[in-house]
């Protein structure tokens, strides 16, 4: 049946179209299905479901959770990485074969064959492109790879006997080992595992009777893999010689980074290593640039709030501070509003712990206390350097806060960050570092405070009616939104909120990725007045953050859940009333 001219019968795309999808096919071949999706005519999913229905083949539209290895092997990865099909399941003895272009003879015919070669019988679903890659995936698994590598590093080892890897006695011939394929390929998978997994750290950590590997995904650590104890100290030293660090130094902290190009893109890791009483263990942060700098649209800002940050970078001067935990996504906002503030008009020039992610056309500069490069010695060079804006990485002494103040007042913009609970904590604790209010107040222009929750996972989550203490604690929270923001909430009668559930998309895990919550203090003429004429007192700043519409981040993240973004317990879970 031809499946263009059956597409055109029932209206899913016009006559022209079909013609210029055959001009293609002509021209440069493929497959109707790929030159559909090429154009963007149909979604997979509805492409799919109308050719399971034309061609009167069963659809299979989720990939399994699992595939035992004696199905998935008995067509090689290679055979069908080639014709586009897969086996997939087994119902008595009948093995099901899922076909990303069921109507391929070639690839009909290769079937055949492998069926006649194994005294086979099957019988063929219809599978999507995305369905294929995500079971095919299943080939190259992580623990598969690193067993591979296990068995090659016993060779080496059983050629280097005389080596003790535990004696921390690293000559050149140790090195050597190091180097070999195995140690390599091992490190390769555990960064290719973690970056595809979407994880910002990896641990690897020795135990008594393993060396184990966790990362942190979303915010929370997950174990991954776990080794053999002997090759703990390989796979350190590995990293270390990546890292440039001394590999015969094992008794003191070291730091470090590398780069490598992943999924197409260079992704930048900054190592550091800590000696246990087990062994060396390593926390790697993969820096990703692709998730820095990222637009305001995508950081979770209320729309009142996007406002409010893109009226502070068209400030000519003063402080925009962000105060947060250790975590929280300080530095992708500062990054954010730097993306916007980085023309050739001005020169932007950063002082980082460490710097995470390169900026093009910015002049960013990392502190090193070891030879008392620091941050105020770093600011007192920086003024030199006839900067416009300037982001000093953190404000963690008098001193710094000091001189960021004074680089305020005498005509930069200075953004930097800070440590505090919320927003209002911020001019107490500039106070606490010694800076006089009558400075705060001309300086300070927004103090942003944020949270990350986890974003609800869109393939399993499920909506559920609200009753009891959570529908108290949504209500009341609304009721003290600013009037103005509270009018643009829609709240369902009756009311509901989504929940996490669990799904083979997000590995039972029930969330996918995550999103800031905000609260954003704004400098107002009432503020500088309490600054100027009263002792500092949180709650009178309170009263005015109340006055001038401030969202908290509890109110931020209520509205997240009635969005269907996050769950309850999420927002409980980050932030405190």
């Amino acid at each position: 049946m031809n499946l263009l001219q059956e597409l055109v019968n029932r209206k899913k795309i016009t006559t022209k179209q079909a013609r210029e999808i055959n001009q293609d096919l002509d021209q440069i071949g493929g497959s109707v299905a790929s030159s559909i999706l090429k154009r963007k005519l149909l979604s997979e999913k509805e492409l799919f479901r109308l050719k399971s229905e034309i061609l009167k083949i069963p659809l299979l539209e989720e990939a399994p959770v699992s595939v035992p290895e004696e199905i998935l092997t008995i067509i090689p990865s290679e055979t069908a990485s080639h014709y586009n099909f897969i086996a997939f399941g087994q119902e008595k003895k009948i093995i099901k074969i899922g076909m990303v272009h069921p109507q391929d003879i070639r690839a009909k015919e290769a079937l055949k064959f492998l069926a006649r070669r194994w005294k086979l019988e099957y019988e063929i679903f219809l599978i999507t492109p995305s369905v294929f890659s995500a079971i095919l995936g299943n080939y190259q698994t992580a623990e598969k790879e690193v067993k591979q590598a296990l068995g090659a590093l016993e060779t080496e080892l059983e050629k280097s006997k005389s080596l003790n890897l535990e004696t921390k006695s690293f000559s050149g011939e140790i090195e050597r080992v190091f180097e070999q394929a195995p140690i390599i390929k091992m490190v390769a998978v555990i960064l290719r595992e973690a970056i595809e997994g979407g994880a910002s750290d990896i641990h690897l950590e020795p135990t008594i009777d393993h060396s184990k590997v966790r990362f942190r995904v979303d915010g929370t650590l997950h174990d991954s893999l776990f080794l053999p104890l002997k090759v703990h100290s390989a796979i350190i030293a590995r990293i270390k010689i990546l890292s440039k660090l001394k590999i015969d130094e094992t008794r003191v902290p070291q730091d470090g980074r590398f780069s490598a190009h992943l999924k197409g893109r260079r992704i930048d890791f900054r190592v550091s290593t800590l000696p246990t009483t087990l062994g060396e263990k390593i926390a790697i942060r993969a820096l990703d640039p692709q998730k820095a700098c990222q637009d305001l649209e995508k950081l979770g800002l209320l729309s009142g709030q996007e406002a409010l940050l893109k009226e502070a970078v068209r400030l000519p001067f003063g402080t925009i501070l962000a105060t947060g935990p250790t975590g929280c996504g300080k530095t992708t906002t500062l990054y954010s509003l730097l993306r916007i503030l980085n023309t050739k008009k001005v020169n932007i020039v950063t002082l980082e712990d460490p710097v995470e992610y390169f900026i093009s056309g910015v002049n960013q500069s990392q502190i090193r206390p070891e030879i008392d490069y620091t941050f105020s010695r770093g600011l007192r060079q920086i003024v030199r350097q006839d900067p416009d804006i300037i982001m000093v990485g953190e404000i963690r002494d008098e001193e710094t806060a000091m001189l960021t103040t004074h680089a305020a007042l005498t005509g930069h913009l200075v953004l930097s960050t800070i440590h505090t609970n919320n927003a209002l904590g911020v001019i107490p604790r500039l106070v606490d570092m010694g800076v006089s209010n009558f400075l705060i107040s001309p300086t300070l222009r927004y103090a942003i405070a944020q949270r990350l929750v986890r974003t609800l996972c869109p393939h399993c989550r499920k909506k559920i009616r609200v009753s009891g203490n959570k529908k108290k604690i949504i209500l009341e929270t609304i009721d003290s939104i600013p009037e103005d923001i509270r009018k643009t909430i829609k709240i369902p009668d009756p009311l509901y909120i989504w929940e996490s559930s669990g799904c083979s998309k997000c590995n039972s895990i029930g969330y996918s990725g995550r999103i800031g919550i905000y609260e954003i203090l704004k400098m107002t003429d009432r503020l500088q007045e309490i600054l100027v004429s009263t002792i500092i007192n949180e709650g009178k700043i309170k009263e005015e953050a109340q006055q001038q519409g401030m969202v908290t981040m509890r109110q931020a993240g209520i509205i997240k859940v009635i969005q269907g973004i996050t769950s309850l317990e999420e927002v409980l879970r980050v932030t405190v009333e």
